[in-house]
């Protein structure tokens, strides 16, 4: 395929978005305004945000050889863009200045010889590999922490491979560079009538090798919701060689090689390429929110919605204090549903899931039970309140730092007949340690994907922070939420990954026997353990 012109603007070195762009002070400050009113919160005065004149890094402890310099760079913007991912604590870090860990030099391959000749130089060198797509990491899967075993650190940024390079219109499914961020892969499918439909919150920044690396979940709530589904085969490099699976519809010929890298978050290789399965853009779309007064009904009527065979494009409850965070209600839970085609009307679909949810209780409009809704439903109304604060929601993450607000967020999943226990142990638990460590604070509770056994319900923790001790607030908070999400049987992690944070739950939860296998594998493809060490498993 032609190649495009794609967006490579500098991003921020620090917080969210483009240099050129981001989050302005008068919306922090009307946020603050919100959160003051609605919580009753102190807000301080905004703290300023980090210049790039500001951050001192350490020297690098090694430079690239003359036969990769021309794809490598060591300045100081560069190096500390890729240092921080974009959860709590690194927000607190950046504003603090404090950029501990950065990379000796950042490696832009171009090709997948490029990626090749970076992991053989690292590789005799005892050097760590750090695989970068987007930088949107909240569990630092991309910082390089490494020991005094490696020599040095490098990061790996695959922001030029980013083409779809070959279309399959008939098997509706294309061969795309793994690091393509969403927006771009989007662009060069559309005019083939094409999508992949996976929109998740990072979608802006985020790619499409990290998110097979990371199993991420798209926002399409029910069904294929994560990634794996959408994989047809891939490509990786490791240091032992190169990968290549068979392209195939369905296959059951012994253990899955792509999904035993699917969700292996950089510790193997580096996915270059994948050959992912695609979908008609959609001509027919229906939408309506659903409010109800009782949580508990809302849950029953999402559960049945669940399982009812209908699968809705979008099928995701808000409680009575996420709706109140997003100004979605000021006191109902919201269940928010939607269906799309390529190829139907959906109005016998969206009437059973009106009837469903008017069984249990929810005030459901005269339009969605005639199974219509306006053009505009999902933008509009309770709904349209919601995604309008969940699409600006990681601009805003440097601003609650700024203002001296913890908000942070953490998620699982769990069977319905769990889910009661789990959810009343996780907001009792993470309710009482943030007042402990904050003085007052709120859980809210959102469902971002449900399934016939099941939901997978996302907390977003709001409380006032103490300047200096945030990071040591939230991994208090953090530790008794994620200590009670095991307990009640959840997961530690749906779809935001391991990575370092996660390690310590992630280590409690899987199977021994499977750990010491991971181990192996990881032996036989990485023998020196360069890859993204000290995530998933230990390097040697």
């Amino acid at each position: 395929m032609a190649e495009q012109n794609l967006d490579l603007r500098t991003r921020k070195f620090w917080g969210w978005g483009f240099a050129d762009t981001g989050i302005t002070d008068a919306e922090v400050d009307t946020l603050g305004t919100m959160i003051r009113d609605k919580f009753g919160f102190p807000i301080h005065d905004l703290a300023k945000a980090p210049t790039i004149d500001e951050i001192e890094l350490r020297d690098p402890r090694v430079t690239p050889p003359d036969t990769l310099a021309h794809i490598c760079k060591s300045d100081t913007w560069t190096r500390a863009e890729h240092t921080l991912g974009k959860n709590l604590g690194d927000f607190v870090r950046g504003l603090e200045r404090k950029f501990d860990n950065p990379p000796d030099f950042v490696a832009f391959p171009r090709n997948e010889r490029d990626v090749v000749s970076i992991l053989d130089w690292a590789h005799d060198n005892a050097v760590a590999v750090i695989p970068y797509g987007g930088g949107s990491s909240v569990a630092q899967g991309i910082e390089p922490i490494v020991t005094d075993d490696y020599r040095g650190a490098i990061t790996v940024d695959l922001r030029h491979l980013n083409q779809v390079l070959e279309i399959d219109r008939e098997s509706r499914s294309a061969r795309i560079q793994g690091g393509v961020l969403g927006p771009d892969m989007e662009n060069q499918l559309r005019p083939h009538g094409l999508s992949m439909r996976f929109f998740l919150q990072a979608f802006e920044f985020s790619s499409l090798g990290g998110w097979i690396a990371t199993r991420a979940a798209g926002h399409f709530a029910t069904g294929a919701t994560q990634i794996d589904d959408s994989v047809q085969s891939m490509r990786v490099v490791t240091p032992s060689g190169t990968m290549q699976t068979r392209r195939l519809p369905c296959d059951g010929a012994g253990v899955s090689a792509d999904r035993m890298f699917i969700g292996s978050e950089g510790t193997l290789g580096i996915i270059t390429e994948a050959w992912m399965r695609l979908q008609d853009k959609p001509t027919f779309k229906v939408a309506t929110s659903v409010p109800f007064d009782n949580f508990t009904n809302a849950v029953n009527a999402i559960r049945a919605l669940s399982q009812s065979g209908l699968q809705p494009s979008n099928c995701r409850l808000l409680d009575p204090t996420e709706s109140l965070l997003s100004g979605a209600s000021k006191s109902d839970s919201i269940l928010v549903v939607a269906f799309e085609s390529a190829d139907h009307e959906l109005h016998a679909w969206m009437q059973r899931a009106a009837q469903i949810c008017a069984d249990h209780g929810g005030r459901v409009s005269k339009e969605a039970l005639q199974g219509v809704s306006s053009p505009d439903a999902g933008h509009s109304g309770a709904a349209g309140r919601w995604r309008d604060f969940f699409v600006r929601g990681p601009y805003f993450k440097e601003g609650y730092t700024r203002m001296g607000v913890l908000r942070e967020t953490f998620e699982t999943a769990c069977t319905w007949s769990a889910f009661p226990e789990l959810h009343a142990r996780v907001v009792e638990e993470t309710t009482k340690a943030a007042k402990r460590e904050c003085g007052d604070g709120v859980v809210a509770c959102r469902f971002t994907h449900v399934y016939p056994d099941g939901p997978a319900p996302y907390y977003t923790v709001l409380a006032p922070a103490k300047q200096g001790a945030e990071v040591e607030q939230w991994a208090a908070i953090k530790a008794a939420a994620s200590e009670a999400v095991l307990a009640a049987g959840g997961t530690i992690t749906h779809h935001h990954a391991v990575g370092r944070f996660h390690r310590p739950w992630y280590d409690q939860q899987r199977p021994e026997l499977f750990a010491s296998a991971l181990q192996s594998v990881k032996k036989t493809v990485d023998p020196s353990g360069i890859m993204n060490p000290g995530v998933l498993v230990d390097p040697r």
